[in-house]
């Protein structure tokens, strides 16, 4: 699975880099090192909507550090 987070600078301001933390602490905790990559996006084009984040070819907004765990979660049990 490919994660893809935007650190444009409306989701930078938004949380973005806690955004990024709260993954790499989820991945790891999980032990997905190997099935899961994450990386940065300079803009996904979806600034009005919140932080914004790419799960494979899915866009999804209004990402924050608080819903991220239920977000991640979900994308897991969607891809098996």
């Amino acid at each position: 699975m490919n994660i893809s987070v935007c650190i444009g600078s409306s989701c930078h301001l938004r949380g973005s880099y806690d955004i990024i933390q709260k993954l790499k602490e989820l991945i790891a905790r999980d032990k997905l090192e190997e099935k899961v990559n994450l990386n940065a996006a300079f803009c996904l084009g979806q600034c009005t909507h919140g932080c914004t984040i790419r799960i494979d070819e899915e866009i999804v907004t209004g990402v924050t550090p608080d819903n991220i765990e239920g977000i991640f979660q979900k994308a897991l049990a969607e891809r098996g």
